[in-house]
């Protein structure tokens, strides 16, 4: 009895670790990502943010949960490009938005981007002041 007990008690302890590290789990056990919200303002200088990362040097990871991440997923949906879930994880999806939105910037602010699908220190300051609009 007591170690049914103790076995609960141990599974019931990883779960909830699983749930505060990654989100929710399912109903088969895996981990879903986290997601986040994306409350999106404008600073005096007429540029967006969504408060999880305010610099335009980082380039969002496809590996690992990141501010960068977070804040170029936000700016591009806002901007009408669908990163897919704002998990701050930079896969496939958020790098065909982020194509989107460097064809945008090209287009509307002749902004010379490479598309690469890459947020870095050239892309920023197009996906903040709203040339990367769709």
């Amino acid at each position: 009895m007591r170690l049914a007990t103790a076995r609960r008690r141990a599974v019931g302890i990883a779960i909830a670790s699983l749930i505060a590290l990654s989100g929710t789990v399912t109903a088969t056990g895996e981990a879903e990502a986290a997601t986040y919200p994306c409350p999106i303002g404008v600073d005096d200088a007429g540029r967006h943010y969504s408060n999880y990362y305010t610099g335009d040097t980082v380039q969002p990871s496809s590996t690992q949960v990141t501010a960068a991440g977070k804040e170029a997923q936000c700016l591009l949906k806002y901007f009408g490009h669908d990163p897919g879930t704002v998990d701050g994880i930079f896969g496939s999806k958020s790098r065909a938005a982020a194509r989107e939105a460097q064809e945008a910037a090209n287009s509307r602010c002749r902004a010379g981007l490479v598309v690469d699908g890459l947020i870095g220190p050239k892309s920023w300051p197009y996906l903040r002041n709203g040339c990367a609009r769709a």
